[in-house]
């Protein structure tokens, strides 16, 4: 099912992308109103001759698996033991009710399009599904499917981009089971990835410790300039790569050298624009910005592997990317692997996960961008519908919560139907793939007859088998 909201106003247009480019080492302080993704669909606009699209993509990615009925789709008439503890609360939009813990989200209802049936789900508990909209298991061999960002790289990248088109700030399994990945395009066509945990503090597993030192010291990227470097001193390309640690060195062993060539183009214009790296500065945003991204309910102490309180800049840092000229940006909040818990954690995480989604929208609302940049949050799959022992609810890949804004969806609308356990789609169902598809067309590629190419020389298009989500367009 469906609910109708009003059209929006089309957003005034900035100047060109060239010109926010020649600004140099100027940083990001001095952009101001200034939205990023307008100058880049001006440019698009002039070079194509038309207003295409030029967006981004923000992934927000709930990692451990959200639970359907304690979020977006509320059972307050279903059976007591699936109904849960929370009250759903009425939105902003008539006939649309959610947790009475995501008041922002309820306040901004008019924005958001709530898809309640995703199914499909592969069941792995890490975020290759949400980046690429696939099986882990397809094409396995050639290095499986890229994830979205990379595909990115790969069709609109160019030697000489002051950002990367693709920064991945996962945390926690997203992070740890490399879920944002190039597949068969090859390591030069990666995320950027930069090491966020002196930002954000997300405790890991065991398990995932041992996961995440098995994939090595240099796993996450660097954005900065070596200490003993300065931009006087980058002279030459060759200065630029003495500069550099081993991992131009490492594409080169695993992908060939056009691949190292291709990190060593990246690698000038990237670290002497310093771009992404004052994008993670955060003390130099604004106070009155800074006052969007807070908490509005009472602080409550992490769980042992949950973002704390401050994980609500996650969400400002992913717009800085944006504007810092990164089309494709992933961000996670942990940790919602609520099987034994399950309702002091999500006192505790929902409301983080509020303020900073409720903060985000407003904030590329009053900006201009929110038309030019799509937001898309999810996770690997739902949970059970009844209780545990433990007070928890387990893994239930059958069916699965979603969230869409900005982008050009059509807010203030509901997009399937469960039944009254919250346990299968009774109508309405989405998979993977047309969320995927969606965001493709949203980036203004068509999904359908874009191809890429693999290993084996035989061409793939983008998606398969999904269908653009055109009642939400």
């Amino acid at each position: 099912m469906t609910t109708p909201v009003r059209k929006r106003d089309p957003i005034c247009r900035g100047p060109s992308r060239r010109r926010l480019l020649t600004a140099g080492l100027s940083g990001l302080s001095g952009l101001g109103s200034l939205g990023l993704v307008d100058l880049l669909r001006a440019e698009a606009r002039a070079e194509a001759g038309h207003a295409a699209p030029r967006r981004s993509v923000i992934h927000i990615h709930l990692d451990g698996g959200p639970p359907q009925m304690d979020t977006i789709d509320m059972k307050p008439d279903g059976p007591t033991e699936v109904r849960g503890e929370f009250s759903a609360v009425a939105t902003a939009v008539p006939g649309i009710r959610v947790c009475e813990l995501l008041p922002g989200i309820a306040r901004l209802a008019d924005r958001f399009a709530f898809l309640r049936a995703v199914v499909g789900s592969a069941g792995q508990h890490d975020a290759f599904q949400c980046q690429s909209g696939y099986d882990p298991e397809h094409l396995k061999s050639q290095g499986g499917w890229p994830a979205v960002g990379s595909v990115l790289s790969k069709l609109q990248g160019r030697p000489g981009d002051t950002a990367p088109l693709f920064v991945d700030c996962q945390q926690g399994r997203g992070m740890v089971r490399n879920s944002a990945r190039p597949g068969f395009l090859g390591s030069a066509h990666g995320p950027f990835r930069p090491d966020i945990g002196g930002l954000f503090q997300r405790p890991l597993e065991p398990g995932m410790q041992g996961e995440l030192a098995a994939r090595g010291a240099d796993f996450a990227t660097s954005l900065t300039l070596a200490p003993s470097l300065s931009i006087d001193r980058l002279g030459t390309r060759k200065t630029l790569l003495a500069s550099l640690d081993g991992w131009k060195q490492r594409l080169a062993a695993a992908d060939g050298l056009v691949a190292g060539d291709r990190f060593h183009e990246q690698a000038i214009g990237i670290l002497t624009s310093g771009r992404v790296a004052a994008a993670l500065d955060l003390e130099t945003e604004s106070p009155a910005t800074l006052a969007r991204y807070r908490m509005t309910t009472p602080e409550l102490p992490p769980f042992e592997t949950a973002d704390g309180p401050r994980a609500v800049l996650k969400f400002l840092l992913a717009r800085r990317m944006v504007e810092a000229g990164v089309r494709c940006v992933s961000i996670s909040l942990s940790d919602f692997d609520t099987h034994a818990g399950n309702y002091p954690r999500l006192r505790q995480l929902l409301p983080i996960l509020d303020a900073g989604l409720s903060g985000l929208i407003g904030d590329l609302e009053e900006r201009g961008m929110l038309d030019d940049v799509l937001v898309v949050v999810w996770g690997e799959f739902g949970r059970t519908p009844k209780i545990n022992k433990d007070g928890g609810r387990d893994h239930w890949p059958a069916v699965s919560p979603a969230l869409l804004a900005g982008g050009g969806i059509r807010g203030g609308r509901v997009l399937g139907e469960t039944d009254r356990w919250a346990a299968a789609p009774v109508g309405g169902a989405v998979s993977f793939k047309d969320v995927t598809a969606t965001v493709w067309h949203a980036l203004g590629i068509d999904p359908h007859t874009t191809t890429l190419t693999d290993v084996t020389g035989r061409p793939h298009p983008l998606i398969d088998r999904g269908r653009v989500l055109s009642e939400l367009l």
